[in-house]
């Protein structure tokens, strides 16, 4: 692939856009997106991370001061105490700089509960995990697909990855910290469907699901932008059958729902724009994805698609084209 931009989110929304910044859903969960990269490049990742994108264009870095304050607003506009902050990005949140800080000034928010982190372990060590103990880290939900180092490999994209090492620190989290861990891999029909029960043994065994669910299988979804692991995509009756089958086996459950991590509805942000309303907006900056822009207007940040040709600082009429869980995405008009 091409060299992605780089670039620092400051001073401008963090409200918006898919690729950083806080989404709310509304539910209890906020969304923080600290960053965008990744270090793998897994067959199956719905964003197409990681050093063998073909779609990406940039990668973004967010500032933490204005990200800790962006999501103060956002949980104290929610109206409850029970908000789960849940550190998730379209990459890896571990190679965010100032990680162990972002954990410690959003579990020392009044109005947060809980404070949650994906990722696929590959850069935790064990002093990093301590450090993310005592700054409030309450559940880390681990991403690994296969028990085979060889597969692994295979599935993660590069000969980088190391199974043992991710193993090992699965292990270290659940035994020795108060950090919770769910073991999440995605299920790839027919590339790892003999990995699964190992998975959930493997779960078990190194004591997963202190106070949350051990683990949370994953179905393959097919996404626009992301890559193809295969050709077959399972269908939800078929996945449940064998998820229920699992259940018993190993008297766990495997069908979860909301309630099991404590989400409930509750009080939503806002939307700020109706679809295919026409809006002036300011170009900020180049897109997350190939032909796109970043804009700003009403204090939200809006994708521009098919955007390649409008210069930075311009102002242009957009129609806008998704305004979902307050992600805003717009064609030039």
């Amino acid at each position: 692939m091409a060299k992605c931009n780089n670039i620092l989110i400051r001073d401008i929304p963090l409200f918006g856009c898919i690729a950083f910044g806080i989404i709310d859903r509304g539910t209890n969960v906020l969304q923080v997106r600290p960053i965008s990269e990744c270090p793998l490049s897994c067959v199956f990742c719905s964003t197409d991370a990681g050093p063998h994108s073909k779609q990406r264009s940039s990668e973004y870095m967010v500032d933490l001061g204005q990200l800790v304050a962006a999501f103060e607003w956002a949980a104290a506009f929610k109206e409850t105490d029970g908000i789960e902050a849940h550190i998730d990005t379209v990459g890896e949140p571990s190679m965010y700089p100032q990680l162990v800080e972002l954990v410690e000034r959003l579990a020392s928010n009044p109005h947060v509960k809980t404070v949650s982190m994906q990722t696929n372990g590959t850069l935790l060590n064990r002093e990093l995990v301590d450090k993310l103990d005592a700054a409030g880290l309450s559940r880390i939900n681990m991403s690994i697909e296969s028990m085979e180092p060889g597969l692994a490999k295979s599935i993660a994209g590069t000969n980088s990855y190391a199974l043992e090492k991710v193993l090992d620190i699965a292990g270290y989290i659940a035994g020795n910290t108060e950090i919770d861990l769910l073991i999440a891999p995605v299920w790839i029909p027919g590339i790892n469907d003999a990995e699964i029960p190992k998975l959930i043994e493997f779960a078990l065994k190194i004591g997963c699901g202190k106070k949350f669910p051990p683990l949370g299988i994953q179905k393959l979804l097919p996404h626009k932008y992301g890559r193809k692991a295969v050709d077959r995509v399972m269908k939800w009756d078929e996945f449940h059958s064998r998820m229920k089958e699992w259940e018993q086996v190993y008297d766990t459950k495997l069908i979860l729902n909301p309630s099991d991590f404590g989400s409930f509805k509750c009080k939503p942000i806002p939307r700020v724009f109706k679809r295919y309303e026409k809006v002036k907006v300011k170009v900020v900056g180049p897109g997350w994805m190939k032909s796109e822009k970043l804009a700003v207007a009403r204090e939200r940040v809006i994708t521009i698609v098919d955007a390649g040709r409008l210069p930075v600082g311009k102002e242009v009429y957009v129609r806008m084209e998704r305004v979902v869980d307050g992600i805003y995405m717009a064609k030039a008009d």
